[in-house]
């Protein structure tokens, strides 16, 4: 196993590595300046379109806000609070700086893959609407190219049994064993039943169940975090003139704070910022692709706030609060240093309230994540494996909770990672048509 072990960090490495960090950022850009700023200029027009949208306005199998909702289910998650402690703790406060950058260019690239997913989306033997990076590089591109759209499908799989189930339900049953003693068998087994009554549902009810779960937690953590700053209001100012200046001057040895150069602030905010936002990776396409929409445009406008919502909003405010904790120079990492950070504020409660968070945040991301695998399933193996795909699904949950997870973390991260080569490549191929869509759409 060593040498398989080793062979698959050497590729994590280079999945995750500057090459890959700057063709996300790069692509991102690029659709930014082609789109003329649009997804900025039309920011508080996508939030117009949000609220508009838990009505259906065409044809689709769930309605807009709640294919947004689908899609935060997924990605507001463990990122958002693991993710960003992680990235602090080794690039210093500056890496919450460069994850808003992330974050800000993001936003044109979750447009453009949400207008794509709509244009080039089909309907299934069971009249489903399926879409995402496999049908617009299928669709889009022409059927010579339908193996780079298989390759994408394969790697969102085994991605998906890793970090969307295996790793979640672990996490789950990790934090609530050290926090309530409850037995991880117990976590794993009532997760399942819990996901059970949802997945086999299909998609409209994994979207209800997050239409009402994902507001809750979200609007309930920023309160929270909301509460600890306004305690520490006076260490606010401070906080952030950190952040600025650690991006760009990185961060000196403090404390258990081993030190950070400009370059792990850089790498360390993008690389987590992209692994909590997803823009990029082309799993949240699949969700919007089946949205009750006939306008793309105004879905792509809808599914760029999830990157909003999830980086500027709830990852800024877990970091706000390490960074104004002084917790970060401690020498903790993942969730214990954002756990350590609220329970300074919160004694007694802190603690607690962000192993709840955890535990919901993945949760949520498992059924998300479902969805995503269930898509790229049937685009392989056809509508014959869907409900095999969601046994197993549910099977994984409690292994999950039991095993130990190093090495499928590993292979997994690093296939999330490669989900992007193929997805990207389509993203600027098919450009000139998000291009040409969002033109249109203006001049209407």
């Amino acid at each position: 196993m060593d040498p398989i072990h080793h062979f698959v960090q050497q590729i994590n490495a280079l999945a995750w590595g500057p090459p890959m960090l700057i063709l996300i950022l790069g692509t991102g850009c690029f659709l930014m300046l082609g789109l003329r700023g649009f997804p900025l200029r039309r920011l508080g027009y996508g939030f117009r379109m949000l609220w508009a949208g838990r009505k259906a306005a065409g044809a689709g199998d769930i309605t807009p806000f709640h294919a947004l909702m689908t899609s935060l289910s997924a990605t507001v998650g463990t990122g958002n609070i693991a993710g960003v402690a992680t990235a602090i703790a080794l690039g210093g406060p500056g890496a919450l700086f460069w994850m808003w950058c992330t974050a800000l260019v993001g936003m044109a690239t979750k447009y453009a893959e949400a207008v794509l997913a709509v244009r080039y989306r089909e309907q299934d033997a069971l009249g489903n609407h399926v879409g995402g990076p496999m049908y617009y590089i299928k669709n889009g591109l022409g059927r010579r190219w339908a193996w780079l759209g298989g390759l994408f499908a394969f790697f969102g799989v085994v991605a998906g049994f890793g970090i969307g189930n295996l790793v979640q339900a672990n996490s789950v049953a990790h934090v609530l064993n050290e926090n309530f003693q409850i037995p991880a068998w117990v976590v794993g087994l009532s997760m399942a039943v819990l996901a059970a009554g949802v997945l086999l549902g299909g998609i409209r009810r994994i979207a209800t169940v997050a239409g009402k779960l994902v507001p809750f937690m979200a609007l309930s953590y920023l309160a929270i975090g909301l509460i600890v700053l306004a305690m520490n209001l006076e260490r606010l100012g401070p906080a952030l003139q950190q952040i600025f200046t650690g991006a760009f001057t990185g961060e000196a040895a403090g404390g258990g704070f081993a030190g950070a150069t400009v370059w792990a602030a850089i790498r360390f905010g993008v690389a987590r910022g992209v692994f909590s936002n997803e823009a990029g990776l082309g799993s949240a396409p699949i969700a919007h692709a089946a949205a009750q929409t006939d306008d793309p445009v105004r879905q792509g406008t809808v599914a760029m706030l999830g990157t909003f919502i999830d980086t500027l909003v709830v990852c800024t405010l877990t970091g706000l609060v390490i960074v104004a904790s002084g917790e970060w120079v401690s020498g903790a990492s993942g969730a214990a240093l954002s756990a350590s950070a609220f329970e300074q504020s919160l004694p007694g409660f802190g603690g607690v309230l962000v192993a709840l968070a955890l535990s919901l945040f993945a949760f949520t991301t498992l059924l998300g994540w479902s969805v995503y695998g269930e898509r790229c399933t049937e685009y392989l193996f056809g509508v014959r494996a869907i409900i095999p795909f969601r046994w197993a699904w549910i099977a994984a949950v409690p292994l999950g909770a039991l095993a130990k997870l190093d090495f499928v973390w590993l292979l997994a991260d690093t296939l999330n990672a490669l989900m992007a080569l193929p997805n990207l490549i389509a993203l600027l191929l098919l450009s000139p048509v998000v291009f040409r869509i969002t033109r249109a759409s203006c001049q209407r």
